[in-house]
């Protein structure tokens, strides 16, 4: 009887950024299913998957119905979406991680405005 292997390790931090830009209508089956299975719902969705040897591979399967991008770093503290998004957007974040409105155009907003 052969040894078993050790399962590899990989980096739970890389993930990488897939969007779904072609239909499956008139696509085989596995195709539609692999679509479905990477956890697409809408057609120009985007997400953001872990960088495994598993999801490589469904991707793979249907390269020619999304568009890839580059592995990327999770933000530090795991939980960093709302201020990347925030920052991404120029929407103000507080220390409390609430996304606040845009800053106006014309300079500061009402509530700014107001002297206490």
């Amino acid at each position: 009887m052969k040894p078993r292997r050790k399962a590899e390790t990989f980096d739970m931090d890389k993930t990488i950024t897939v969007k779904w830009i072609r239909s499956t209508i008139g696509r085989t089956d596995d195709q539609k299913k692999t679509i479905r299975s990477l956890g697409f719902r809408r057609l120009h969705q985007t997400l953001t998957l872990p960088d495994r040897p598993e999801i490589r591979g469904m991707v793979n399967r249907v390269i020619h119905l999304l568009e890839v991008n580059p592995s990327t770093p999770r933000p530090e503290g795991g939980q960093g979406l709302p201020s990347t998004r925030a920052h991404a957007e120029g929407l103000r974040v507080d220390p409390e991680r609430h996304v606040r409105a845009r800053p106006s155009k014309k300079g500061l907003g009402a509530a700014e405005r107001v002297k206490e």
